[in-house]
């Protein structure tokens, strides 16, 4: 199966091979099944054939135990015989133990490269949806980031935002006349959420440098393609977290990768395991963003693929994009399993070998329901698959090897250092003691000012004498006072000698002497 990926054996005593077409992988898959069912070992079987054919894979690790993908299988393992004797049942000749190149992430940096964005580059839509935001808050959000934009600030990480939030309500009456009303409330209840986001360890989700799609869509020198394995198993603990960073990563690689339509193999395969946590309580925009991603993404050459305990889980426009199926079995204890086990049934074409609704709550763990695209894309009868047997190790390897994988990695050093450039805190800080130096500064002058316009009336109301200055200028002063005042005397007693003198004196004494 040079041109497929080999799944198992179906067909009478699983003798015939079952697998899928390179060339139809990026039209999407679902693999669906109960707890305990056998999805982990079908998904790892499923990363190990797309690695051996030179495809990069992404997949979370939720419960710690793909991290096996890196260390071959032993013979001494327990179950070798069973895995033995499962090849040579389904026919699988070559079957032999192997090891991965793997690539480990982590959003928290402690069992992987730290993995990052930036607030801009999660954008308000997923941002208010991580952030569970009506619908007026949101109207806020967006409102912060075209503000961001416009005045050049870049917002990188969480304080970026939550100081921009800040300047936004101290300018809301301003802004509010072209951006419509800004509520104090709304914007409190942002940070609210924000702090508790923060509490949940979403720090380290953003900031720089940031995860470059590149690093993960290599091939090792060998030609295979490397596996990046998230460590989710802390992750899960901020489920909506987890959904929204996976979300993030396929709309970047949505909005990067150029259009290749339906190339011979894909450029990656995306895993997304417990995929219901996308969908919880979803609003109807991020649902109809998940559909138009899974419609549109296959032309860019990626193959995303759903791992859920449900079908239903998934929203029927989406289910009806996924066109290769692995079904384990799932239960039907109630009413309602039993709607939605005939439901899933109704989606596979049909064997007259076997009826599919039965089928799927018959088969054994390791054992599925499977229908892949054939020729121009069509849906295969549904076989029962046994699935194959995994090369790599089943089961987690030790955090020791673990580590020692990480510091040989060909990025390692380029994510573990977190970089703070500058952005929209630092530029609002610093407009901020701008403003308050200017205030201060302006205070200060105002305070000169009046001190200067209290000494000033304080003159005008002195009447004590003043101390003589020994200064020349004061006796200039005083001496040209002193002429001046001679001469003003001088010219009084001439006028008063004179005719005019003599009539002023004579009318003064005539009026002193009348009454006599």
């Amino acid at each position: 199966m040079q041109d497929h990926i080999f799944i198992g054996g179906g067909g009478e005593n699983y003798g015939e091979k079952q697998g899928l077409k390179l060339k139809y992988a990026n039209r999407h898959g679902l693999i669906a099944g109960a707890t305990g069912t056998g999805k982990t070992v079908t998904l790892q079987i499923m990363a190990e054939e797309f690695s051996a054919a030179g495809v990069p894979v992404f997949l979370s690790d939720v419960k710690g135990d793909l991290s096996g993908l890196a260390r071959a299988g032993s013979p001494k393992f327990k179950l070798h015989d069973a895995f033995t004797q499962r090849a040579g049942k389904i026919g699988f000749e070559s079957y032999a133990y192997d090891a991965f190149p793997v690539t480990f992430w982590d959003m928290f940096g402690q069992q992987g490269h730290p993995v990052r964005t930036t607030v801009a580059e999660m954008g308000p839509l997923l941002l208010s949806r991580l952030l569970e935001l009506s619908e007026a808050q949101e109207g806020i959000l967006n409102i912060a980031f075209r503000l961001a934009d416009e005045q050049g600030m870049a917002l990188l990480d969480l304080k970026d935002l939550q100081a921009l939030l800040v300047w936004l309500g101290e300018n809301r009456k301003d802004l509010s006349l072209r951006y419509g009303n800004i509520s104090t409330q709304s914007i409190g209840a942002i940070q609210r959420r924000l702090m508790v986001l923060e509490n949940q360890g979403a720090t380290n989700l953003f900031g720089e440098p940031a995860l470059e799609l590149s690093d993960v869509m290599r091939t090792d020198l060998d030609g295979r393609g490397r596996i990046n394995i998230l460590a989710a198993d802390k992750l899960m603990a901020s489920p909506r977290l987890y959904a929204t960073f996976l979300l993030w990563l396929l709309s970047e690689l949505f909005e990067q990768l150029p259009e290749v339509g339906d190339p011979d193999k894909p450029k990656l395969i995306f895993f997304f395991d417990e995929a219901h946590l996308l969908f919880d309580d979803a609003p109807k925009a991020l649902v109809d963003k998940v559909e138009q991603v899974a419609r549109l993404i296959r032309s860019k050459g990626v193959g995303v693929y759903f791992i859920t305990q449900n079908p239903a889980d998934v929203p029927e426009d989406i289910l009806g994009q996924l066109g290769n199926r692995v079904q384990h079995a799932l239960r039907a204890f109630t009413a309602k399993d039993r709607k939605e086990l005939r439901m899933a049934a109704e989606t596979y074409r049909d064997n007259p070998r076997f009826d599919t609704e039965q089928a799927i709550r018959e088969v054994g763990v390791g054992e599925a329901v499977t229908s892949f695209l054939m020729k121009k894309g069509v849906p295969g009868v549904v076989e029962r698959t046994l699935i194959r047997p995994p090369s790599s190790q089943l089961g987690p390897i030790e955090p020791a090897e673990r580590k020692a994988l990480i510091d040989a990695s060909p990025i390692a050093g380029k994510y573990e250092t977190l970089q703070d450039r500058h952005s929209a805190y630092e530029i609002l800080a610093q407009r901020a003691q701008d403003a308050a130096r200017e205030a201060e500064e302006a205070e200060r002058a105002e305070e000169e000012a009046a001190a200067a316009e209290r000494e000033y009336k304080a003159a005008r109301r002195y009447s004590g004498t003043r101390v003589k200055r020994s200064s020349s200028s004061s006796s200039r002063s005083n001496s040209r006072g002193d002429t001046i005042g001679g001469a003003l005397g001088k010219a009084l007693v001439k006028e008063l000698k004179g005719t005019t003198g003599k009539r002023i004196v004579r009318g003064i004494l005539g009026s002193l002497f009348k009454g006599r």
